[in-house]
C-alpha cells in the first residue's frame, strides 16, 4: 500500500475510513509516529499488539479530537486531570484517569484506568476529527514500531518497521521525537510516570504541589519499562571524560569493532568509528534522537557508546529514553 500523503484530502478521507472499518494506520503527532485503531473496538486494538508483539496487559494512550470527547472513556474527571488538560491540551501530555468501564478494555491492558491525549499535531488532529465525524470517538496508538524498540518519527520509519503493507499517512518529521509525558491522575498527588518534552516544573506549576514518583501502587503505563527504545545495536552511556578515555584505549582496533558514538563533547575517533554531535539543547536533542538511533543501526553498528546528557530538568525526557535504551 503506497503511503497516504497527508496533504491530499482525499488521502485524510481514506484514513479515517481505514480506522472507522477496523483497520491499522500509522500518522504522526507531534511526539512520534502512532500506530493507531478505533478505540472503541476491542478486536481493532487487539491487532496494535500482534503486529507490534506488544504484551497484551502493556496499556496504549488513546488519542482523541478534543478534551471533550477525551473525557467520554473516563469515569471520573479528577480535578487535577481537568487542569492540567485545559493548560497543556492540545500537546504532548499523556493524562491516566479511572476508564470508563464499558469503553476501551483492550487499549487499557484490562486496567481500570485509561491513558489519554489530545495531540497538537494537525493531521493528527485532522485525522481524529474525521474519524470521529464516521463515528470513531477515539483512536487508541502506541508508538509506529516493534515493542521495546526505537520509536519512529517519520514515515519512512514506519515502513521500515511494518513494511509497506501497513496504511501510512504520511506527515512529515514529527517536530517534537520523543514521546508525551504521562501523568497519572488517579490518586493524589499525581505521579509522573514518563517524562517527555513538557518539564516537570511546568506540570507542577499548574498543579501546585510537587509530583509523586512511579510506585507499586501506579498504573502500568506505555514506555515505563526498564528497556525501551533500544536500537539493534548495544547502547552504552557514559560520561565524556569515560568516553575519551575508552576511545583512547582502543586506538586503532576500533575499525574492528562497528562502533558509533554520540557526543555533545567534540571528541577524536579514530578510523572506523561512526561520530555524530549530539545537540546542546535538549529539544534539539529529542527532535534527533530516535532518528540517529535509527542511522546507526542502518550503517551495521554493533555499539553506540553515547554521551550522558546533564543532569537537569530540561534534559530528564532524553535522559530517560537513553536509559531505557541502555538498560540490558
Amino acid at each position: 500500500m503506497p503511503l497516504l500523503d497527508a496533504a491530499d484530502p482525499t488521502a485524510m478521507s481514506a484514513a479515517a475510513e481505514a480506522l472507522a472499518a477496523g483497520e491499522l494506520l500509522a500518522f504522526p503527532t507531534e511526539t512520534v509516529y502512532g500506530l493507531g485503531a478505533r478505540a472503541d473496538d476491542d478486536a481493532a486494538v487487539q491487532r496494535i499488539y500482534a503486529a507490534k508483539s506488544r504484551p497484551a496487559a502493556h496499556p496504549l494512550i488513546v488519542h482523541a479530537a478534543d478534551a471533550q470527547q477525551a473525557r467520554r472513556f473516563a469515569s471520573q474527571w479528577p480535578a487535577a486531570a481537568e487542569a492540567l488538560a485545559q493548560t497543556f491540551w492540545p500537546g504532548p501530555l499523556t493524562l491516566i484517569v479511572p476508564r470508563e468501564p464499558s469503553l476501551a478494555q483492550a487499549a487499557a491492558g484490562g486496567q481500570g484506568s485509561i491513558g489519554l491525549r489530545v495531540p497538537a499535531h494537525p493531521v493528527a488532529r485532522s485525522l481524529l476529527a474525521e474519524a470521529l465525524r464516521l463515528g470513531v470517538p477515539g483512536v487508541a496508538a502506541p508508538s509506529a514500531n516493534r515493542f521495546g524498540r526505537v520509536s519512529a518519527t517519520s514515515a519512512a520509519h514506519v515502513v521500515q518497521e511494518f513494511g509497506a503493507e501497513l496504511k501510512v499517512l504520511d506527515g512529515g518529521e514529527c517536530p517534537g521525537g520523543i514521546e508525551s509525558a504521562i501523568v497519572d491522575c488517579t490518586a493524589l498527588p499525581p505521579a509522573l510516570l514518563r517524562p517527555g518534552l513538557l518539564q516537570r516544573a511546568q506540570l507542577e506549576a499548574v498543579l501546585g504541589t510537587p509530583l509523586r514518583e512511579r510506585d507499586d501502587q501506579s498504573p502500568r503505563a506505555s514506555g515505563s519499562l526498564k528497556s525501551h527504545y533500544a536500537p539493534a545495536a548495544r547502547l552504552r552511556l557514559m560520561n565524556a571524560q569515560q568516553l575519551r578515555d575508552a576511545l583512547e584505549v582502543l586506538g586503532p582496533q576500533a575499525s574492528g569493532l562497528k562502533l558509533a558514538v554520540y557526543s555533545r563533547s567534540r571528541l577524536v575517533a579514530g578510523r572506523g568509528v561512526e561520530h555524530r554531535r549530539m545537540p546542546d539543547h535538549p529539544v534539539a536533542a529529542a527532535h534527533e534522537l530516535f532518528a540517529a538511533l535509527r542511522e546507526f543501526d542502518a550503517r551495521g553498528v554493533r555499539l553506540i557508546w553515547v554521551e550522558q546528557p546533564p543532569d537537569t530538568p530540561d534534559w530528564e525526557g532524553v535522559r530517560d529514553r537513553l536509559m531505557r535504551a541502555a538498560a540490558e
